[in-house]
């Protein structure tokens, strides 16, 4: 297999056409298409349907451009070892992030990251329970803990604090809360217990020894549409919670701090791309770090 036919062939793969990946690349489109074509019959597979108005996939081509983009990181890593600095901020980078960040502060915000620089494209992906840097299931990951082993290098994103919220519609027809006591009497929304992944995501034993909800959510942000619709009271991220209107602090007093890391994997240090996007997101908590507190 040749690297270089595995090059272009991503190139198809981001543009979706041959001709504009041939003009980026700055060869004759005729030549890509056989170079394209020569990796298919390395592989003995079809990887692209090709069409008058561009190119899609094919099943095959789905796999392989995953294997792809992971050689292409070692190969990118390598050249800036020994020399080859990797300039050209494009190609693909992975953001893996909690749903409560990911969908509330990232994804409004990183459209202006694909704005500044053309060619690079962002996957906002959901954290799962496990995940791998080093198999490129997320090329940057934001974590609710640093991660302790692996060839990795983390730093810390933002501390965060999270609250005890109810909407005004739920306070007028449940009453107000003077104390923690008096949460007993409430209906309460948790995570579903079974499903925490994480020490950090088990804030209700910070509020009372017994939270014993009555709807459980295992996402952020279905937790914090419950509480909007009136199911409950909630532990809600006040980052989140403040851009609704409606819904009320109570006992303020109470609050939990949290914090998020950044992650990428050691082998992605001398990638532009990944170091561009790390740096995009310190930059975008640092310019609103108020919010968090």
């Amino acid at each position: 297999m040749n690297w270089d036919d595995v090059r272009m062939f991503l190139a198809v793969a981001r543009s979706g056409q041959i001709l504009s990946a041939s003009k980026r690349l700055g060869v004759n489109h005729a030549t890509l298409s056989r170079r394209v074509t020569a990796l298919e019959e390395s592989l003995k597979t079809r990887l692209l349907i090709r069409r008058t108005n561009g190119c899609d996939l094919t099943a095959e081509g789905e796999i392989f451009v995953h294997a792809a983009e992971r050689m292409e990181t070692e190969m990118l890593a390598a050249q800036a070892q020994i020399g080859r600095i990797d300039t050209v901020i494009a190609g693909t980078v992975r953001v893996g992030a909690p749903d409560g960040f990911g969908v509330s502060f990232l994804a409004p915000r990183l459209g202006r990251l694909t704005a500044r620089f053309p060619e690079l494209r962002i996957q906002l992906v959901p954290i799962p329970r496990s995940f791998s840097l080093s198999q490129r299931e997320a090329d940057i990951a934001i974590t609710l803990e640093r991660p302790e082993q692996g060839r990795l290098i983390s730093s810390k994103l933002t501390d965060y604090t999270l609250g005890l919220y109810a909407s005004q519609d739920y306070l007028a027809a449940n009453g107000t809360l003077e104390t923690i006591e008096d949460l007993k009497s409430h209906r309460r929304i948790g995570y579903v217990e079974d499903l925490i992944f994480t020490a950090s995501l088990n804030f209700t034993g910070e509020v009372m020894r017994s939270w014993d909800a009555s709807f459980e959510i295992s996402s952020a942000t279905g937790q914090t549409e419950a509480v909007r619709s009136s199911a409950g009271v909630g532990i809600l991220h006040n980052y989140i919670a403040r851009q609704y209107p409606e819904l009320i602090r109570i006992l303020p007093e109470t609050t939990i701090r949290r914090a998020y890391w950044t992650t990428y994997h050691e082998s992605a240090r001398d990638l532009v791309r990944v170091r561009t996007v790390a740096d995009f997101l310190q930059e975008l908590v640092t310019a609103e770090h108020r919010i968090f507190v």
